[in-house]
């Protein structure tokens, strides 16, 4: 029920006053002492009386980032949401300094950009200074103008991320704001006044004057007063170009981490690309050297058995009475390794030797018949 945010309180900005401040800065308001102690039941009326008790501002501080009371009563404002009268009489207020920038900071969270301009830029005239606390804890000397000008150009204040308002020539430019008039404006004027009348008459009655002054003063004066409104749209401009610069810095950052990212990607898969073609390298290696091998087997288990075979088949013909390893063809002209001519004689000399080829018929005719039976021939 504290924390809650007030039920007659309007959106700001299309949501909950107090999501404008981010979560975790909400979350540790919530758990801080000062906030549960001293901003537990305020009003619009009584919230005054604590903005009067700070001497000092600034956002979260320590290791723990603990919130300061200048961020609580800023919170306990979105969460209650004074009237808009009030808010401006916080801003007026030239006593107490800190209850003037307590206002100011809850109008550039909550003001529209026209109310912006009106009311912050008035404060560019206050010099005072101000006790800022640091996120070490330190203290710091800084000045109203300064924190103004922090609110007014900046994105971050306190820790706290500002709502974006437009330019100030844009509004310039569609009537929505007038010109901005310098403070120093009154002085340039007594001082051209005073100039004016320490000239002799003769020479001001030479010149031609409007409305009392000279034409080329008067010139003079106006480009004074727009150069402090070109110089703050050129700063405006600056402002603008170095944000740029640094929105291209990011992205080219963004860039770089994105090539990177791509090229230790593609590096991890051209490694796993190799390492795959090496093992398949390794396992073709293996595949080949294991054929080689099944084919020397093969070859040697080949010769081994061709060896045998011609050892078996010299061995046969050993035993058979053959002088030659190749087997002779019938009717070559050649048997048991001799040639045809000592084979003839051999036959003659077996012819003569069994008695067939005897003169006397019947001694012939019983050699037969003793050589069939193996028996010794007649000689007679």
């Amino acid at each position: 029920m504290a924390n809650r945010t007030d039920p007659a309180a309007r959106s700001i900005r299309g949501t909950n006053p107090q999501n404008l401040v981010e979560k975790i800065l909400r979350s540790k308001i919530y758990q801080n002492t000062y906030w549960k102690e001293q901003c537990f039941g305020l009003t619009a009326e009584t919230l005054v009386d604590k903005a009067m008790e700070l001497d000092h501002l600034g956002g979260t501080y320590g290791g723990n980032r603990k919130p300061t009371p200048f961020m609580c009563l800023v919170m306990k404002m979105l969460q209650i949401q004074p009237e808009k009268e009030i808010v401006i009489e916080f801003i007026k207020n030239e006593d107490y300094k800190y209850v003037r920038i307590l206002g100011a900071f809850y109008l550039r969270l909550t003001g529209s950009d026209i109310d912006v301009y009106r009311y912050l830029e008035p404060l560019y005239n206050d010099y005072r200074k101000l006790r800022r606390k640091l996120n070490d804890g330190q203290f710091s000397l800084t000045h109203v103008d300064e924190v103004i000008d922090e609110l007014l150009t900046k994105d971050y204040s306190c820790d706290v991320a500002l709502p974006r308002v437009k330019k100030r020539w844009t509004l310039e430019s569609l009537s929505q704001l007038e010109l901005r008039r310098s403070a120093l404006e009154e002085d340039f004027e007594e001082e051209e006044e005073k100039e004016d009348n320490d000239q002799p008459v003769d020479e001001l009655e030479d010149k031609d004057y409007y409305r009392g002054r000279s034409p080329t003063r008067e010139r003079d004066r106006d480009r004074r007063r727009d150069s402090h409104r070109y110089r703050d749209r050129d700063y405006d401009r600056d402002y603008d170009r170095d944000r740029g610069r640094g929105r291209d810095r990011d992205r080219e950052k963004e860039r770089d981490r994105d090539r990177e990212r791509d090229r230790d990607r593609y590096r991890l898969r051209e490694e796993k690309d190799y390492g795959r073609e090496r093992e398949g390298r390794e396992r073709e290696r293996r595949d080949r050297d294991r054929d080689r091998g099944r084919r020397r087997s093969y070859s040697r288990s080949r010769s081994r058995s061709r060896d045998r075979k011609d050892h078996d088949v010299g061995d046969y013909r050993k035993r058979h009475g053959r002088s030659s390893l190749s087997p002779r063809r019938h009717g070559d002209g050649l048997e048991d390794g001799e040639p045809k001519k000592k084979k003839e004689k051999k036959e003659k000399k077996e012819k003569k030797d069994d008695g067939t080829d005897h003169p006397d018929p019947e001694i012939a005719e019983a050699n037969k018949l003793r050589a069939a039976l193996g028996l010794k021939p007649l000689k007679l």
